[in-house]
């Protein structure tokens, strides 16, 4: 399971997130869908979930947004953002 680091703090609303890196005092925005699919992560839900809810919101096939979400949440995982 993915989940957000503790030395992490974020502000997440409708416009998207601002997460604080206190470890390296990095300051880091997410666009509303990054701030969705951190929210989502941060509740628990697995990725094919997440896909799953995007692809239907957005109307896009599931397959460009597993391709899309996977790297978005390696993104993540390089920054630190999320471990595992």
């Amino acid at each position: 399971m993915t989940k957000e680091s503790s030395e992490l703090h974020a502000t997440v609303n409708a416009d998207g997130a601002i997460i604080l890196d206190i470890r390296n005092g990095k300051i880091s925005t997410l666009n509303s869908t990054g701030a969705y699919i951190w929210e989502a992560l941060k509740r628990g839900e697995d990725m094919d979930t997440v896909i799953a809810a995007l692809a239907i919101e957005t109307g896009v096939q599931a397959e460009t947004v597993g391709r899309d979400v996977r790297e978005f949440v390696e993104t993540l995982k390089e920054n630190q953002l999320l471990v595992r």
